[in-house]
């Protein structure tokens, strides 16, 4: 080790695999709020709303934010934060920390780069396994998201996050805390496909054409560009599992059921609730 540049150690497996599910949490404690106005606009207008839901029209990222904290406090854009920081440590660890060492399996022995398909076939995997793992965390994030408090006097279901699993598994089985799996999965494909393959394409062509060197720049760059394109490719498949999720049982036969049923009330406009 003495005498290398920092750049010239390759990061074991354990270190991507820590070093991915710790920065997806940071990550989360600054942007949670705008994710929970996201689940909140993704369900709005949904028949299965109370009568208070109905009352709270949400407009916008910003002003479901400000509603939220004027009606609910201001610690309300953070309920589900200790499931959703449960989510990042099992999800980010596994879909970003493995991606590298699956991308490396599937690579042919020979090869200098990783093809395309490679790519894709890799990122379908660590977003299904991570899915697999980390199913529960997402589903009571989504149910803490989703739950509007007004008032000391208004229900709450469950009392803290503990409480959450086991009610639903209590009530939903242990299939409830897995509910959504399916359409997770074809989700978290998508962001894969989309996300970890543009951006290493947009990465490597920076960097072929001599427009960055692989420092900092060069990864926000190439990141800000894979987010765009898997937000506008997932969106409809995002605003499905969301709904399925936080839908009592019953209320949808299937995720297509849901998706059926969302695009014949609202139109498909809902597919990019969010």
């Amino acid at each position: 080790m003495v005498g290398l540049n920092p750049s010239e150690v390759s990061p074991t497996t354990a270190v991507k695999f820590l070093g991915a599910g710790t920065a997806a949490c940071f990550a989360d404690l600054l942007t949670f709020p705008l994710d929970t106005a996201k689940v909140r606009l993704q369900i709005q207008g949904e028949n299965q709303a109370t009568q208070v839901a109905r009352t709270v029209q949400y407009r916008g990222v910003l002003g479901t934010i400000l509603t939220m904290v004027r009606t609910e406090g201001p610690r309300s854009p953070y309920n589900g934060l200790v499931a959703g920081l449960q989510r990042q440590m099992s999800f980010a660890s596994i879909r970003i920390g493995l991606y590298d060492s699956v991308k490396q399996f599937y690579t042919p022995k020979g090869s200098d780069h990783a093809s395309i398909a490679t790519r894709i076939l890799a990122g379908c995997t660590t977003g299904a396994m991570a899915v697999a793992c980390a199913q529960p965390t997402d589903v009571v994030k989504v149910r803490f998201q989703a739950s509007i408090h007004l008032g000391p006097g208004s229900n709450r279901k469950y009392r803290g996050t503990m409480d959450a699993y086991r009610t639903i598994a209590r009530e939903e089985g242990l299939r409830g805390l897995w509910k959504g799996t399916w359409p997770n999965i074809t989700r978290n494909a998508i962001v894969n496909c989309a996300e970890m393959v543009t951006y290493d394409i947009i990465k490597e062509k920076l960097l072929d054409h001599h427009l960055f060197t692989d420092n900092f720049p060069c990864h926000f760059v190439s990141a800000f560009g894979a987010g765009f394109c898997a937000t506008v490719v997932a969106s409809p498949v995002d605003v499905v599992k969301t709904r399925y999720m936080n839908s009592p049982p019953g209320h949808y036969r299937s995720p297509l059921d849901c998706m059926l049923k969302m695009v014949a009330q609202e139109g498909s406009a809902a597919f990019y609730k969010g």
